[in-house]
């Protein structure tokens, strides 16, 4: 499915960065206060990576580290996925989907031009949100057996722990 917009056309075109040598405080109080998800990670003109909000709680908040000397440095991702400003952005957001992220820095070579978020996706192209929904939910579908209260749909049984399998509740017994 082509949508007929390009990255260019949706992405930002002067994203907020910050230099590696920065604080994590520092880095969450501009993601605080310009209400950002993600910092680029710059030293003069060239990209070095990437930080998120999830990158700071999991990986520095969460294991105990100083916000107020840990440096973006030593925390940041710096194998970045990215995309060229010609793709379509149905390419973008699938590419979103699939890999689990929400922003995708935009590259003509060496070249940083942007940053495309879902958010400047869904704004120019909102019928993709329902892309996302669906990769997502067949992410978690695995993972998360549906479990409810009642009767069995099988035997008639009650139970507190019913598994949905195809389209009926079953205990355990019956589940097997």
């Amino acid at each position: 499915m082509k949508t007929g917009y390009r990255v260019c056309d949706a992405m930002t075109k002067a994203p907020i960065s910050i230099s590696p040598e920065a604080t994590i405080k520092e880095c969450a109080d501009i993601m605080n206060k310009e209400r950002l998800g993600s910092l680029l990670v710059k030293k003069d003109s060239q990209l070095l990576g990437i930080i998120t909000d999830q990158d700071i709680v999991r990986k520095i908040i969460a294991k105990g580290a100083d916000p107020l000397t840990t440096k973006i440095e030593n925390h940041m991702e710096k194998n970045l996925i990215t995309i060229s400003p010609e793709k379509d952005i149905f390419d973008a957001i699938t590419l979103m989907a699939n890999r689990n992220i929400k922003q995708l820095p935009v590259m003509d070579g060496d070249v940083m031009l942007g940053l495309l978020t879902q958010k400047d996706v869904l704004k120019i192209e909102p019928e993709l949100f329902d892309l996302l929904v669906d990769k997502l939910e067949i992410r978690e579908e695995p993972h998360k057996p549906i479990m409810n209260e009642g009767l069995c749909s099988d035997c008639g049984n009650y139970s507190d722990r019913l598994i949905k399998n195809n389209d009926s509740l079953l205990c355990n017994e019956c589940n097997k």
